[in-house]
């Protein structure tokens, strides 16, 4: 029998493969560093910045996951991989859980206050109603992995006005629009470990309205990913470390994934859904190299 300490952990998901738990820090980390890049930021604010929200981002998506087990109890007995989590196992009780919420949303939305005042209400927004509905979503839509692409990359344009003030529509929502559609392929991904149960549980997703053309409309959103990574960085004036490190490297990532993934093979689902971690490594690492040369070597 799992104690409650271990219970309450496994609510958060800190348990598992950090990959999976950086997928609402990586937008959050983009937007800094294109913004960085864009107005020639301070090396060590940026620094700053990005542990501040490395920990928000992480208070946020660990306080997504309990709302998440809130809402979807009955959802969870009735799915074998969620069966024995630990509200429907009965370890951790609802109550408790509303307390677990509470102590990890209150200091993520204190970290948020100390961002500039446009940034801490645009960031409200993923907060309510994006993040609050998103447990909903499943049960009123076949799309609820692009409602999720909204709550975990809201992050973007609350970074971006954090360090700029203001926002650029041919740049911030160019690439927002991008990340939604790389969460609609990675957590479509997830959701085919559960499509059968999802079935007889009632669970409305993209991993069943997709059916058999899973892999080529999955591929699709991966390329729209990857072209407004291109539109975004044109605009805001990326070097070629960004085309070709971030750009060309996520691309090549997703060839992989694609090539390798088995959609019906639980297992290489959830490898697939957590090596989009590393997809947030590769991005990243192409905007750190034109950072350096733009800011930091002359």
């Amino acid at each position: 029998m799992k104690s409650k300490w271990r219970g309450w952990l496994e609510l958060t998901r800190l348990h598992k493969s950090i990959m999976g738990n950086t997928l609402m820090f990586w937008p959050c980390v983009w937007g800094l560093t294109m913004a960085a890049y864009a107005v020639k930021y301070p090396l060590y604010q940026l620094l700053v910045q990005t542990i501040m929200f490395g920990i928000g981002s992480t208070l946020l998506h660990s306080a997504a996951c309990v709302i998440n087990d809130i809402c979807d109890i009955e959802f969870d007995r009735k799915v074998e991989r969620c069966k024995t989590r630990p509200l429907p196992a009965g370890v951790v009780s609802v109550f408790s859980a509303w307390v677990l919420l509470m102590l990890l949303i209150i200091p993520a939305m204190g970290m948020l206050l100390l961002t500039n005042q446009k940034a801490a209400s645009v960031g409200l927004v993923g907060v309510f109603p994006l993040h609050a509905l998103y447990p909903l979503m499943k049960r009123w839509t076949y799309w609820p992995q692009a409602w999720l692409g909204l709550a975990m990359n809201w992050g973007f344009p609350v970074a971006w006005i954090t360090i700029t003030g203001n926002t650029r529509a041919d740049v911030v929502w160019v690439f927002f629009l991008g990340t939604v559609c790389w969460t609609i392929v990675y957590d479509t991904i997830y959701a085919c470990q559960d499509r059968k149960d999802d079935v007889e549980a009632g669970v409305k997703s993209t991993a069943l309205l997709f059916g058999d053309w899973i892999r080529p409309i999955l591929m699709a959103f991966a390329a729209a990913f990857v072209a407004c990574l291109i539109v975004a960085g044109i605009r805001n004036s990326q070097g070629a470390g960004y085309f070709v490190i971030s750009c060309g490297g996520a691309a090549l990532h997703f060839i992989w994934q694609f090539a390798t993934w088995h959609p019906d093979v639980p297992a290489d689902g959830a490898h697939k859904f957590n090596s989009n971690g590393f997809t947030g490594y590769i991005i990243w690492a192409g905007m750190l190299c034109d950072y350096y040369f733009k800011v930091l070597a002359v």
